[in-house]
């Protein structure tokens, strides 16, 4: 599947921001062992094409796992070159077609979606999502009703069952689900947390 597809399957995608490289290399290894499909590291993440670099050796070429906060060309060859499969941005950003990958395109009104489809998007990052909430959401459906939106900004469990209710391709979830995991915090609370999230993506009562 690509990334999209996958998105759309599995509803869920975990961004991983942390202070500390190994903290946030375990992190993403420890979302993978539980289940979560598709995982973003943060450019401002320490040492963050480190992590990159190394959950793709460990994790394979199949994962699904991207790099976020790409707010450049420069930024977007740094994260391939280190195996990126997909791009994640927080605002338009031009440039990134000629990479070749899936890039999710941060937007938040009207008409910077239709920006970002137009350079090329495969989903729009709705971003920040806390600014609209689920009901901004409904609103855009109306006249977008085939993009796929991928809230991200503040979505808790229950705005993510929200999100997904009204439509979304899959919601982006970064410290409700990662917590201070990146940071060297416990990742049996990493692990809960991620069970919360996967039963709401799955469609289940956590």
């Amino acid at each position: 599947m690509n990334l999209v597809e996958s998105l759309g399957v599995h509803r869920l995608l975990a961004i991983v921001r942390g202070k500390d490289t190994t903290a946030a290399l375990r992190t993403v290894l420890t979302l993978a062992e539980e289940g979560v499909a598709a995982i973003e590291v943060s450019l401002n993440t320490a040492e963050a094409l480190t992590v990159i670099r190394q959950a793709r050796a460990e994790l394979g070429p199949e994962t699904l796992l991207g790099a976020g906060t790409v707010r450049s060309a420069a930024d977007a060859a740094r994260a391939v070159d280190a195996g990126a499969s997909y791009l994640v941005t927080p605002a338009l950003v031009d440039g990134l077609a000629p990479y070749g990958i899936p890039v999710l395109m941060g937007a938040l009104t009207p008409s910077e979606i239709e920006v970002a489809l137009a350079r090329g998007a495969a989903a729009i990052k709705l971003f920040p999502g806390s600014l609209g909430g689920p009901g901004y959401l409904g609103a855009l459906r109306d006249p977008f009703p085939d993009v796929p939106f991928v809230p991200v900004g503040g979505v808790d469990a229950p705005a993510a069952r929200d999100y997904l209710d009204r439509g979304a391709l899959a919601v982006g979830v970064g410290s409700p689900l990662v917590g201070d995991a990146a940071d060297g915090g416990d990742l049996d609370r990493l692990r809960a947390r991620a069970a919360v999230f996967l039963k709401v993506a799955a469609g289940e009562t956590p």
